[in-house]
């Protein structure tokens, strides 16, 4: 039987000679997609408004480099006044943050020679090591495999990126490292530090220069621009004022609005960019951001011999977290998500992408976005008529 990591080659083999350079819009049937089923995304994204799981959204469907839907719907904002949603909205990225920037970042310090995925990450930061963490190593952190829970306290008051690192090294570990997935914020903070040493620039700096702009990501960034505000979809109130353009999650918010875990802020044609690059090897619009052997490590399953959760080296592929998958998507694909209600599939053997952008907590912190992945992943996955099962 093949093991995981061969199944998933076999699937992306066949489509990776192929390299797509700009996302331009083109009718799905050009691209194998069909139009109708991809009308049902209109009337599904339709009733979860209705329903109030979300004020509004903006849905991206590519496929072999090229744009078949992008739609936004209903609402950016519902207070203090209502705006209509646009195709360029800016959104709080929550969790996507973990692989848009930091993985990212790790895989082109690995290429640098500046790291390694077996470094213990005591190696750059020495208080690190204690209570038993000095063996925990950058790819357990990415894996999530490193033992720690899931988040650093918010009971107590504390400010500053270097504080949540020195309380990250104050952790005590709940699980034996390599022995349980714990789906840990603790471990990105981590990992954004042990970037910040090992680059000589902080992670914001680093993901700016060496893949943002680059790639021609030019509406993403970590703690946007006031001149931006207008497009930034708003989260919930907080302290009596409504979140837009701060960061929402509360420990990144505590460090400044940068750190390794959330705190990125994007739009839906920025990520697709940044999909593609990955279909494509590492490559695009004719720059090289990682070499192919890198996104493979991303994308295919690093997670210890015999567990059941399969992470990629910062990529979800089959976990408790993986709703985006929908039941149709194949193995071999990959995405994450965001607490805020933003997510992002991938699927290489199809070679298409699926982005998901909403702001599900406004205005009340009352949304739900877990079935409409699903959902959207499946007409997706259906409305796409030339591939044969793998």
């Amino acid at each position: 039987m093949l093991g995981f990591t061969a199944l998933a080659l076999l699937l992306i083999g066949p489509v990776q000679a192929a390299v797509f350079e700009v996302l331009d819009p083109v009718r799905p049937e050009e691209v194998g997609v069909s139009s109708q089923r991809l009308n049902r995304i209109d009337v599904v994204v339709a009733e979860a408004i209705q329903e109030g799981d979300v004020p509004g959204a903006v849905v991206l469907v590519a496929r072999q480099g090229r744009i078949v839907y992008r739609k936004a719907f209903g609402h950016r904002a519902l207070q203090p006044r209502k705006e209509p949603m646009t195709i360029d909205t800016v959104f709080d990225l929550a969790s996507l943050t973990k692989v848009v920037a930091t993985t990212t970042s790790v895989m082109i310090l690995i290429e640098d020679g500046s790291l390694t995925l077996g470094d213990p990450a005591s190696l750059f930061l020495p208080d690190f090591s204690r209570h038993g963490k000095e063996n925990i190593t950058v790819l357990s952190l990415l894996t999530h495999f490193s033992g720690l829970r899931p988040g650093l306290d918010q009971d107590e008051i504390w400010s500053g990126f270097e504080e949540a690192v020195r309380r990250a090294g104050q952790e005590q570990l709940v699980a034996v490292p390599g022995s349980r997935f714990i789906y840990s914020d603790i471990n990105y903070i981590v990992l954004s530090a042990v970037v910040a040493e090992a680059a000589g620039m902080p992670l914001d700096e680093f993901s700016a220069t060496r893949v943002f702009s680059p790639l021609g990501m030019t509406h993403t960034t970590f703690n946007p621009p006031q001149s931006w505000k207008a497009r930034i979809a708003p989260t919930e109130v907080r302290n009596g004022r409504m979140l837009r353009g701060r960061v929402h999650d509360p420990t990144s918010e505590r460090m400044g609005g940068m750190a390794g875990h959330a705190g990125l802020f994007s739009t839906a044609g920025d990520l697709a960019v940044y999909a593609q690059m990955l279909l494509n090897r590492g490559v695009y619009n004719g720059t090289r951001i990682l070499s192919p052997m890198s996104v493979e490590r991303m994308t295919t399953n690093q997670s210890p011999a015999g567990q059941d959760s399969w992470r990629g080296v910062g990529f979800d592929m089959r976990t408790s977290f993986s709703s985006s998958r929908g039941d149709l998507f194949p193995v071999g694909s990959f995405g994450h998500t965001g607490f805020t209600g933003t997510s992002l599939w991938i699927d290489p053997s199809s070679q298409a992408i699926l982005i998901i952008l909403t702001s599900r907590l406004h205005p009340a912190s009352h949304g739900d976005v877990g079935r409409l992945r699903r959902q959207l992943a499946n007409i997706v996955a259906a409305s796409i008529e030339d591939r044969q099962p793998g």
